[in-house]
């Protein structure tokens, strides 16, 4: 049962109690107005920079503290409730900084110094998550949602490196967690301000029918910039992040099971474990701060024709499970979207899972393309699986995102590899076929001629994958 009660959380040694004025208040003006954590800055306040970027702490399955970067800058803090907040202020040991710290001070990693608390605070995650030194890459990715305008990152990268070699006490978990498992043991939240945070799917449920027209809220990653940028007002809103049962993740004989809570982190690492080519479009979906606090299930469900989930998933044949009180439905992800923004929703419904069937015997790829190569928006995100059966293809699914006002497969490009001998005449046929089953727009983005010619080059390289070992078609093993 709910209860109206202000939002506890740990922060600073101690459970904090807060009544925020509104539901749709940011983590980020708290921390600089009410709390004066003025470490945290404030950047583009659309969780692009990272220089907001603050560590929150949540009890896993086993009761062990899990640490991860979050953007403070479109979270809204009613969802910091039950969960610890540290900031670049927690740091400090004693009289002394902390090796990340210190570290970057050594480097001379901060220059005008805007960026430098989310750095650490991305940089000292890292530090006390990881069982070993990561290598300058695995830092790099890491980083990934961190901008420095001031083009700092080798020096940067230096101070990463150089902490891992610091001996210094981790945090005291222990208390944190105490705390923690106290704070479980509250009722599910209602902050009285239209804010509801349910904690089973059978209290979803019976909320989400009796208030069909409240806005559901997952990771905040895209309706944190409607009231950051547009200035919207949300009403009253559905916290979904802390039901459990929408954030787990099982396989079966059957295939993989995403459940709709899920952080995409979570759920994109489950893809990549089964599809290990998937794993570059994993580590260039957003940036960690943003995978670890969106949710695959609402990525899905925001049904933007750019997001990158849906092609991978409709290539994968993925069916979407839709849950309304007691009753649910499964239909083709790819059946799913109706136009742009529009889906197959109905009132009182929410998104509960994505079923990913086993694809044996299937090959996967996915190519993003995109201005720029960490944390950026598709131009073209292709989505391919193939199943051959000796030189000829016996079946394909090629989906596309930023092709159309929807995330769709190409039918006639499909058609036309369908039961060929996989050749140059039948890429070429493809290729051909694929400008008719699209008429691409021209955006900031990307103009409609790029993005077919890229789409057409990207059957290509499916084509030569089939031809060449895959060393020869990446650009890192020719450095």
């Amino acid at each position: 049962m709910s209860s109206t009660r202000p939002i506890q959380f740990w922060h600073q040694g101690q459970v904090r109690e807060v009544r925020p004025a509104s539901s749709t208040r940011t983590l980020l003006d708290w921390l600089r107005d009410d709390a004066h954590c003025t470490g945290t800055k404030e950047g583009c306040a659309e969780g692009d920079c990272g220089a907001c970027t603050v560590t929150v702490g949540e009890l896993d399955a086993n009761g062990n503290l899990q640490l991860k970067p979050v953007n403070s800058c479109i979270q809204f803090l009613p969802t910091l409730d039950g969960k610890a907040l540290f900031t670049v202020e927690d740091l400090k040991q004693g009289d002394a900084l902390h090796p990340v710290q210190q570290c970057m001070v050594d480097c001379h990693a901060s220059q005008c110094g805007f960026c430098t608390p989310g750095f650490v605070m991305t940089l000292w995650t890292s530090w006390e998550q990881a069982s070993q030194a990561p290598s300058r890459q695995q830092l790099q990715d890491q980083l990934a949602g961190n901008l420095c305008r001031c083009t700092g990152y080798r020096p940067i990268l230096d101070a990463g490196e150089k902490a891992f070699e610091a001996q210094a006490p981790k945090l005291d978990r222990e208390p944190v967690e105490q705390a923690l498992r106290q704070l479980q043991q509250l009722p599910s939240l209602d902050s009285g301000g239209g804010f509801h945070a349910p904690r089973t799917l059978p209290e979803l449920a019976q909320l989400r029918d009796a208030k069909p027209e409240a806005r559901l809220l997952a990771g905040s990653t895209d309706i944190g910039l409607w009231v950051t940028k547009q200035f919207r007002e949300l009403g009253e809103i559905i916290y979904l992040g802390r039901v459990d049962e929408l954030r787990q993740i099982h396989e079966d004989d059957a295939g993989l099971h995403i459940g709709a809570g899920a952080s995409l982190d979570d759920a994109w690492g489950a893809l990549a474990a089964r599809w290990p080519a998937l794993t570059e479009v994993w580590l260039r979906f957003a940036s960690p701060p943003l995978r670890s606090t969106g949710t695959m299930g609402g990525n899905v469900a925001n049904g933007s024709p750019i997001g990158d989930s849906a092609p991978v998933l409709i290539a994968l044949d993925a069916e979407i499970e839709l849950q309304r009180l007691g009753q649910t439905r499964r239909l083709q992800l790819a059946d799913f979207y109706v136009d742009y923004l529009k889906n197959r929703l109905e009132p009182g419904e929410f998104v509960r899972a994505v079923h990913v069937p086993a694809n044996h015997g299937w090959q996967v790829q996915a190519h993003k393309i995109s201005k720029r190569f960490d944390s950026d928006i598709s131009a073209v995100c292709g989505a391919f699986a193939l199943r051959m059966d000796g030189e000829r293809i016996a079946d394909v699914r090629l989906a596309w995102g930023g092709m159309a006002a929807i995330v769709k497969r190409s039918v006639q490009a499909e058609a036309a590899l369908r039961g060929q001998v996989w050749s140059e005449a039948t890429l070429a046929a493809a290729q051909a076929a694929l400008a008719a089953d699209f008429t691409p727009l021209s955006d900031m983005r990307a103009s409609k001629d790029y993005r077919m010619q890229v789409a057409q080059n990207l059957l290509r390289r499916l084509w030569l994958s089939q031809q060449l070992p895959a060393e020869q078609l990446s650009v890192w093993s020719a450095r």
